[in-house]
Parts: structure tokens; C-alpha cells; sequence
């Protein structure tokens, strides 16, 4: 049995009926279908989760989020963001469903529970409005982006590899 503290949490994050912004759950559901991957990687469908991310978050020993990630960058640029690049902050809110990732990690970091090993990888969204498509743009990029998760987990020591489809022929 893998101890929690050896667990690596890969978390999908977004909303899939704002078409780009559901990139991160893309990412996940390829990672899920076209990989297998060692015991001790936990991936996780983080949606929406905002609040209900933080226990998950502070447990956790390495993270990879993915997600659209707005920089300025051209649509469908995959991102990679280390733990000190990732947006930090609180505000005021009008609801406690108002929290965005930014608030949580601000939380962890005050708590001083952010795991050392904290990245985001996603894709410089194009379009973010209502539909379930992501726009070819950011279809385009999505391989770009699991391959660089890939990258992530084996530079991690983990060892992925793609799953091998099986074929019938009659």
C-alpha cells in the first residue's frame, strides 16, 4: 500500500460547459483513456470543487494542476507555472462559493501546508463561454498538454506508459 505522503495528485480542474475552460478535465479524461499509470497517482476531477479542494491540497506531497491558465499568451500555448509562479490572493467575497484556486493556495500558504512540489500545466484558454466544445485552438493543444503532464510525472520518477489499445480482427 502507498502511503499518503508518496501520493501524487494530479487535479483536473474547470468548468466543461464554458467550452476552453473545461481544458483541465480534457487533459484528465486523455491522461484516464490513453496512459497507464504507477500506483501512488491519484488523478482527480477537481471541477469545481473551490473549498472542497484544500484537504485534498494539504495532504498532499507532489500536485499537478491542470487547468486554463490565462498569461497573455497566444490561445492554445501550453502552460507550465512552478509553485512560486502560481496567483496567490484573497479578497473580499460576496459568498463562500466565490473561491477561485487563487484563495486556496493563498490558504495553504498561510497555513504554511503548500506541498513543495506544486505545479499547474494547462493551455492559454481562446474561448470561455457557454458550450461543451473546446474551440479547435485549444483541441489542437491538448496532446501538447498531456504529453507535458507525461514530462511532469517522469521527471518525478514516475514511470507512464501508453496504454496499449487492443484491436480484434474477424
Amino acid at each position: 500500500m502507498i502511503d499518503a505522503a508518496e501520493r501524487t495528485l494530479v487535479i483536473g480542474l474547470g468548468n466543461p460547459l464554458m467550452r476552453d475552460d473545461g481544458i483541465g478535465l480534457a487533459a484528465l479524461d486523455r491522461l484516464r483513456e490513453e496512459w497507464s499509470l504507477p500506483a501512488g497517482i491519484d488523478l482527480v476531477d477537481g471541477g469545481t470543487w473551490g473549498m472542497y479542494l484544500l484537504p485534498l491540497l494539504e495532504d498532499a506531497n507532489e500536485v499537478i494542476l491542470l487547468d486554463a491558465i490565462r498569461t497573455g499568451a497566444a490561445p492554445g500555448t501550453v502552460q507550465v507555472l512552478a509553485r512560486e509562479d502560481l496567483p496567490l490572493g484573497l479578497s473580499h467575497k460576496l459568498s463562500p462559493h466565490q473561491i477561485d484556486l487563487r484563495e486556496i493556495l493563498a490558504i495553504l500558504a498561510l497555513r504554511d501546508l503548500m506541498p513543495e512540489d506544486f505545479i499547474a500545466v494547462g493551455i492559454e484558454p481562446a474561448v470561455v463561454e457557454m458550450g461543451t466544445a473546446l474551440s479547435p485552438v485549444a483541441e489542437a493543444a491538448l496532446p501538447a498538454m498531456v504529453d507535458q503532464v507525461i514530462v511532469a510525472l517522469e521527471a518525478r520518477g514516475h514511470r507512464c506508459q501508453r496504454a496499449i489499445e487492443s484491436t480484434c480482427t474477424n
